[in-house]
């Protein structure tokens, strides 16, 4: 009794393995090679590992469709696509770039004007620490500003406005927060130099609440 129920499973047994060999060498339970596929294919595989939040896998897919198809028309839209995932992954630097290659193509135009407040809007939100961040918070509020001075119509043009005012408030309280540095050590030009910095915003200290749970606290606008 004992060895018939033993035949009969290992029986099974034979008939699966026999069954994988088949299977196998009929092409059938391979998986999926990650390369040699059409762009829509590629297209729809990084769609799919976007919606698993598998943000890494779908950059490398990105890489495989623009080597395999440099001229693709779904190549800008993955690019726009894998921007705002960096962006809303806060991976800021990794969003610019994506945004950097889509304006090499749509520069102009509608796409373009949203391309370039997206970049704004990462570069904004890249700033952590004024303090160390001083370049940055320069930069993004010339971009800024160039973007509103061209764009004032645009539907981005307010939440702009908003960066542009937040970014030269930080910057009048790091001037600020300069010059009494130099008031405790008894450099009295160099607190007057940062002073006179501040004199062209139309800002005063009492008008500005210092940021008290980081910088991003007070001035997101988003």
């Amino acid at each position: 009794m004992i060895m018939n129920r033993f035949g009969r499973v290992f029986a099974v047994l034979v008939i699966v393995a026999l069954s994988s060999i088949q299977l196998s060498a009929w092409g059938w339970g391979k998986k999926d090679p990650d390369y040699n596929k059409s762009p829509e294919k590629w297209y729809n595989d990084i769609r799919k590992s976007l919606s698993h939040d598998e943000l890494e896998k779908a950059d490398k897919q990105f890489l495989s469709l623009r080597s395999e198809h440099m001229d693709s028309a779904y190549i800008p839209a993955v690019e726009m696509i894998l921007a705002q995932a960096h962006l809303g992954a806060e991976e800021y630097l990794l969003a610019a770039y994506y945004l950097d290659e889509y304006l090499k193509k749509y520069g102009r135009g509608a796409r373009g004007e949203y391309a370039r407040y997206l970049k704004i809007k990462a570069a904004f939100l890249g700033i952590k620490d004024i303090n160390k961040d001083q370049k940055l918070v320069i930069a993004t509020l010339k971009q800024a500003k160039s973007f509103y001075a061209s764009h004032r119509g645009s539907r981005y043009a307010p939440l702009v406005q908003t960066m542009i005012v937040r970014l030269e408030m930080a910057q009048y309280l790091l001037n600020e927060d300069i010059a009494s540095l130099y008031d405790r050590i008894g450099k009295e030009p160099g607190a007057k130099l940062y002073r006179e910095k501040n004199k062209k915003f139309i800002y005063k200290e009492d008008q500005i609440e210092p940021p008290k749970g980081g910088f991003l606290s007070k001035i997101n606008p988003f």
